[in-house]
């Protein structure tokens, strides 16, 4: 029997999306909300949800008691556990990820680790290389984690050079990086099914 199934006759993908920026007009957040937008006008069976990483306490294992983490921890883990696959915004600082993404990364990581076997993109919006230094250091954090990346298409994305990609509250206002931000998005969907043990059928 063939694995194809077609999108409609299953659950739709789940999707959390984390933001290494806690800056309230972060372009990465705006990424994010690009993506929530697009995915929900544009792709069908493709749902994401933002997820705060901001109230997380920073890793300390003496917070660990009996088992249990703290209720911010806990939380968050539990969005990470019910989630099918996972979209990074991930800016760069100092050649590598923030200190916040690899915090959430830590706690999520305690076991029982919550982020194995789930598909996962990044998106970036920085100066330079726009992010392609963090987004290499996440991928090779996710080899330890069991996070299954899409290898293409990359998205790097100079958040300075003209002419503007945001606005001043950090929406997406660039059409052409609407695009490839949607190409990113509908990889990701086709690659969650395939993990799933689907694929979409034209």
């Amino acid at each position: 029997m063939a694995l194809s199934m077609m999108v409609g006759a299953q659950p739709a993908v789940k999707v959390v999306a984390l933001c290494g920026s806690l800056r309230k007009s972060s372009t990465n957040r705006g990424l994010i909300r690009a993506a929530t937008e697009i995915a929900k006008d544009s792709i069908d069976g493709l749902e994401i949800e933002y997820v705060d990483i901001s109230p997380l306490p920073m890793l300390n294992t003496d917070l660990e008691v009996d088992g249990t983490y703290p209720p911010a921890v806990e939380a968050f883990r539990r969005k990470i556990l019910e989630a099918e696959s996972v979209l990074f915004a991930s800016p760069e600082y100092n050649y590598s990820v923030t200190a916040p993404l690899k915090n959430a990364l830590d706690w999520a990581s305690r076991p029982p680790n919550v982020w194995g076997n789930k598909a996962a993109a990044i998106v970036s919006s920085s100066g330079s290389l726009g992010g392609a230094r963090s987004q290499y250091h996440l991928r090779q954090i996710g080899v330890f984690l069991d996070l299954h990346f899409i290898n293409k298409p990359e998205f790097f994305l100079n958040a300075y050079q003209p002419p503007p990609k945001f606005d001043s509250h950090g929406d997406l206002i660039d059409d052409k990086v609407r695009e490839k931000l949607k190409a990113v998005l509908l990889a990701l969907h086709a690659f969650s099914l395939r993990l799933r043990g689907t694929s979409i059928v034209n």
